[in-house]
């Protein structure tokens, strides 16, 4: 097998693997091997902070919701001679 490699190779039929330098010349970015041993604490204290910050504002605005839910409730059942 080796043999008829070496032997499309002389013809040309079959190139060399391009060399590694030269294959990723044109990348826009470069990857790192993530380390887990090091977590981008800024990271994950913003997704944290962020997330905090939205289950507060989602409860407090659900608790103004249910405050005026029941005013107008009251409201509604509210009946009197003076205000008819």
């Amino acid at each position: 097998m080796a043999a008829g490699l070496r032997a499309l190779r002389r013809w040309g039929l079959v190139t060399a693997a391009p060399r590694p330098s030269l294959a990723f010349t044109r990348s826009a970015s470069v990857v790192n091997k993530v380390s887990n041993a090091q977590p981008n604490w800024l990271g994950v204290g913003l997704a944290f902070g962020t997330s905090a910050a939205l289950w507060a504002l989602l409860v407090k605005q659900h608790n103004e919701d249910v405050m005026e839910y029941e005013r107008r409730k009251q409201a509604r059942d509210h009946k009197c001679r003076e205000c008819s």
